[in-house]
């Protein structure tokens, strides 16, 4: 089969195995806190909804605001790895200062510190890879792109089921120390990491795409009700269950499928097109966000994330390709707009549930609002397409019947 074929073409390109473990060891130290910093900042620190909101939101500022400025200007080196690594080593000196963290005032600095240079890590990893397989492998650049993140999403979600039972022994310290091993394997790595410079005569098999401000848009709305869900599902779930580890383990289920779909959807984003399989992942999101708000049970929390899954695969794999893809000649950029585009979401979806009282599933009308406004600008968009493409496979027949 194709998919075992291009497996191992992957697996046998110097530095992929690498790149696997940096971007495997990066998602276990992170999925040890996502889940809980809401939590964190909540039992542990003592702040408010509208304080929580803050912290998220002045570091999310910072983080989008080093992304964009360092990736305008990241493809003029010929190194990339040292920004990376520059960030993972700032990222462990913030969290030292939030894991100490007593009120609202030394939050906001630590997560400041420990969330603003990450931002650098994402977008340049991406970056780096894409050059690194155009020059090794033209042909797998995409699904090799694919894959990595998926090993992000792997290691994220292995950390969330290693960070809830974490917390169950050492409670939030020892979870914090668990994220500040992350970066530490992730800059061991880096160290290790052999990054490939240009080559002359190499060439990239992959099409790219035009420029489509509607789509980036499009996405930004999908960025943004995952944003939502990715802060206040914590919250809700807390609400709703009273435990903090059982967020670890919803969002754990995510791994059994996200592997397989993140594939499924990197091949049938070949065949049929990015935007197609972006709206259907769409559909997807807006099921789980409706299950969300007309259910307070706690099986339909987990039999729901099947759906979700796809979603986020989409988003994180297909849909990443393709913003790249309009940016084949600035791999750094290409990577970093991708990363603006999802942390803006953030800092946007992070204030909307404030208009609702309370944490309430209602909040989730909100991203299932934004999807279906999303979906609406793919669909015209897709209906334009389709147009064209009529149009101009008329053409050649009416120059045959006037000759």
């Amino acid at each position: 089969m194709q998919i075992f074929q291009d497996v191992r073409a992957f697996m046998s390109i110097s530095g992929a195995r690498i790149l696997l473990a940096m971007f495997l060891l990066y998602g276990i130290g992170t999925g040890m806190l996502a889940p809980m910093n809401a939590v964190y900042l909540d039992e542990s620190v003592g702040l408010s909804k509208e304080q929580i909101v803050a912290v998220f939101a002045v570091s999310l500022f910072c983080n989008i605001a080093i992304t964009i400025t360092v990736g305008w200007f990241s493809d003029r080196l010929r190194r990339k790895k040292k920004l990376p690594l520059a960030a993972a080593f700032l990222c462990i000196i913030g969290l030292a200062v939030y894991m100490n963290a007593s009120d609202f005032r030394s939050a906001l600095i630590g997560m400041t510190i420990a969330v603003a240079p990450s931002g650098l890590i994402m977008g340049q990893l991406f970056g780096m890879a894409r050059s690194h397989f155009a020059r090794k492998a033209g042909e797998l650049v995409e699904m090799a792109q694919l894959w990595l993140r998926a090993s992000f999403s792997v290691g994220f979600f292995a950390g969330l089921l290693l960070g809830a039972n974490i917390f169950l022994i050492a409670t939030f310290r020892g979870v914090l120390w668990g994220n500040v091993a992350g970066y530490v394997c992730l800059a061991v790595l880096l160290l290790a990491y052999k990054e490939t410079a240009g080559e002359p005569g190499t060439k990239t098999a992959v099409r790219g795409e035009p420029f489509s401000l509607v789509m980036l848009i499009a996405l930004l709305l999908l960025s943004c009700a995952d944003a939502i869900r990715g802060l206040y599902l914590q919250l809700v779930v807390l609400k709703l269950f009273g435990k903090p580890e059982v967020m670890s383990y919803i969002w754990s289920t995510q791994a059994v499928f996200e592997l397989f779909f993140m594939t499924l959807g990197g091949y049938w984003a070949a065949r049929y097109g990015s935007k197609k399989i972006i709206f259907l992942g769409g559909c997807f999101a807006l099921a789980a966000y409706l299950t969300y708000t007309s259910s307070g049970s706690l099986p339909v929390f987990f039999a729901v994330q099947p759906l979700y899954s796809f979603f986020v695969s989409i988003l994180a794999g297909v849909a990443m390709g393709y913003v790249q893809r309009m940016f084949l000649s600035r791999t750094g950029f290409g990577a970093s707009l991708y990363v603006f585009i999802t942390q803006t979401a953030s800092l946007i979806g992070y204030f909307l549930p404030l208009f609702i009282q309370g944490i309430t599933p209602d909040i989730f009308y909100i991203p299932s609002a934004l999807v279906t406004l999303s979906l609406l600008i793919i669909g015209i968009v897709l209906y334009r397409e389709r147009g064209s493409k009529d149009r101009n496979a008329k053409k050649p027949s009416v120059v045959n019947r006037a000759v």
